[in-house]
């Protein structure tokens, strides 16, 4: 029994994340009601107040999936680069960076993870889908000093540095009045800034 409570509570979880991821990138957050997203999920808004606590805590949970979703993308990109010597994970680092900041042109992110994510949730760096991505560049990083490839640098700051720049490019992108004038500008800046680090 609480097996089968258990899959109608998750069940509902994914309607609802479902029904405002769409009317989230397509309205925005603050235009979104609660009785819209309800409705389209075929739930109610005692189900929404249950599973997330509020809209705030709804968004959350919209962002934390797409943030996963853009960490994976980065990383399958990177993946393409990376055929096993050093010098290819070095420009897997660089294409991961250079992929983040490219969805920035993505509308769905561009609304709801870049822009009414930090207004609504606050610093993007202190989400934890963010210490996900976190963890992957210090693997990445530790992996490119261990071998060399990259100066002796301290892992930790080298990752949040990196991290944060590709983090606040992207941002910087979709605030812009042309994201796509703006795009080239800031993956090139990335590219540089992380080549300092090149050994």
């Amino acid at each position: 029994m609480a097996g089968k409570r258990l899959e109608k509570m998750e069940e509902n979880r994914a309607k609802l994340i479902a029904a405002a991821r769409k009317a989230f990138a397509e309205k925005g957050y603050a235009h979104a009601s609660m009785d819209d997203l309800t409705a389209e999920a075929g739930l109610t808004r005692g189900a929404l107040y249950h599973n997330f606590g509020d809209k705030r805590g709804l968004l959350a949970a919209v962002v934390d999936q797409l943030d996963g979703e853009m960490a994976a993308r980065a990383r399958e990109i990177a993946a393409k680069k990376a055929g096993g010597d050093e010098g290819d994970i070095w420009q897997a680092l660089l294409a991961e960076g250079a992929a983040y900041i490219e969805m920035a042109l993505d509308p769905e992110i561009q609304r709801i993870v870049l822009l009414d994510g930090p207004a609504v949730l606050g610093d993007p760096s202190q989400w934890p889908s963010q210490n996900s991505c976190l963890a992957e560049t210090r693997k990445g990083v530790r992996s490119l000093v261990e071998s060399g490839v990259m100066k002796p640098v301290d892992i930790e700051a080298a990752s949040r540095l990196l991290n944060g720049a590709a983090l606040n490019a992207a941002l910087w992108v979709a605030a812009s009045d042309n994201p796509a004038e703006v795009l080239p500008k800031a993956v090139e800046a990335f590219a540089l800034m992380a080549g300092g680090l090149k050994a």
